[in-house]
């Protein structure tokens, strides 16, 4: 039997426990993986793009547990009364190929990749940073906000989109959990003062959601948006001032916001800057860029500490998925087992 983890009972689980704490576990395996990253089997994921969107497979392996994700990005969705992003995802013993853990992950994903930023962000944005501004408030932007104030404390936010009804959601959901809301005129008008900048938008395009002349001295820059193939938020010009922080160079190079530049733009890959091999953050003044494509490991990861946190509850179930005979040489015994099978007649001779 493999354990199971659907939409309710996920939802039950965020709603029941203490979301802070949700948070700070998932940076912890995150940060765990993340310091071991020379241990997994990563490529690129596997991607079939149209123009409507893209599905993707993304899977990884650390050669005891395999892990993949099967997530789709359809921009024009929410116009037809369907999410932007779906997803599952599945962990299996790497001994037997057995599946032994499935879990929906459109809600575990918006809470990954939320972890993640808050990780990044702790480790390259200036100590002491209060303030975020967040351009796009779609279905990504609580949990952003609710990671940052998580793992650095920021209860101040700025927000822009162009949808109106999106800014009166995120106020709608935000402001009850104690959050002080700013909804600014623009973009511009948003990074005011901010110490942090999340960029969460959805559109399928080379977008320029923020121009060089919005990001001063210090910023942390959470671009977390361009994440497929012509499909990006930053004027090139702020990269080539800032340092430029990436999960897995390979992929972001044809995915993040570096695809904008040359193929030797230089890069620090996040795992060295938390295993203390590289410096991250090096001034106060210094300009840092956390481009986020999303990764493998970080489903891994995710996985990982669901299967863990679930173990023992009523928030999993667990299902019959795969064929397992007592006989593992006797497949048909499982439809014989249902009832017994009729014999065909046989053709009469004349």
């Amino acid at each position: 039997m493999v354990r199971f983890v659907d939409v309710s009972h996920l939802a039950r689980w965020v709603a029941e426990g203490n979301l802070d704490s949700i948070l700070a576990g998932l940076v912890a395996y995150q940060e765990q993986d993340f310091r071991r990253r020379t241990t997994f089997e990563l490529s690129p994921r596997v991607a079939s793009h149209s123009a409507e969107g893209v599905i993707e497979l993304m899977p990884t392996s650390d050669g005891t547990t395999y892990a993949f994700k099967y997530v789709n990005g359809h921009p024009a969705n929410p116009a037809r009364g369907f999410q932007t992003v779906t997803a599952f995802g599945m962990l299996a013993d790497v001994r037997t190929g057995y599946p032994t853990f499935v879990s929906e992950m459109t809600l575990l994903t918006a809470l990954r990749t939320a972890a993640v930023s808050a990780m990044a962000a702790r480790a390259l944005a200036r100590p002491g940073a209060r303030t975020m501004a967040m351009i796009g408030t779609g279905s990504q932007s609580e949990f952003q906000a609710l990671a940052f104030r998580a793992v650095l404390g920021i209860r101040r936010l700025r927000i822009w989109d162009t949808d109106p009804a999106a800014l009166a959601k995120f106020v709608r959901n935000a402001e009850p959990l104690g959050f002080d809301v700013v909804v600014a005129s623009s973009a511009a008008d948003a990074v005011r003062g901010a110490d942090i900048i999340t960029t969460c938008t959805a559109d399928k395009t080379n977008a320029t959601v923020l121009t060089d002349a919005m990001v001063g001295a210090g910023v942390h820059v959470n671009a977390i948006g361009g994440d497929c193939p012509g499909k990006t938020e930053l004027d090139p010009a702020i990269l080539h001032r800032s340092e430029v922080f990436v999960e897995f160079t390979e992929q972001t190079r044809t995915e993040g916001e570096i695809q904008q530049v040359g193929p030797d733009f230089p890069v620090t890959e996040l795992w060295r800057v938390l295993t203390g091999a590289q410096a991250g953050r090096t001034s106060a003044e210094q300009i840092t860029v956390f481009d986020s494509v999303g990764v493998a490991v970080e489903d891994f990861s995710a996985l990982r500490f669901l299967r863990d946190a679930v173990d023992g509850t009523d928030y999993v179930t667990e299902i019959e998925l795969i064929a397992d005979p007592a006989d593992p040489k006797d497949l048909f015994s499982l439809v014989r087992a249902v009832a017994p099978l009729a014999a065909a007649p046989l053709a009469v001779r004349r």
